[in-house]
């Protein structure tokens, strides 16, 4: 099926071979991406130009700093947020 995963050229292709999570730094920063793309005019467009290439470029970051400390301080803050949202 054809997707965002065949726009990724170059060096941006090494994020296809990070296992899927629960959890990432990217998916952190857009925990409200519903809300940021409903007020956008265009938000496929504002997904494929602004947020998906960003999402790479943090996942491509993650790959190359990756510690198990960093791993370990997002699973917390996850927790963390959401054990806050069902208070």
């Amino acid at each position: 099926m054809p997707g965002y995963a065949d726009k990724l050229k170059g060096e941006d292709r090494k994020i296809l071979q990070l296992r899927p999570g629960i959890t990432g730094l990217a998916s952190m920063k857009y925990a409200n991406e519903e809300k940021i793309l409903s007020q956008q005019p265009d938000p496929i467009k504002y997904n494929s130009e602004v947020i998906y290439p960003d999402k790479v470029r943090i996942n491509l970051e993650h790959m190359k700093h990756c510690t198990f400390w960093l791993d370990l301080k997002i699973i917390i803050y996850t927790a963390l947020n959401n054990i806050a949202c069902f208070c």
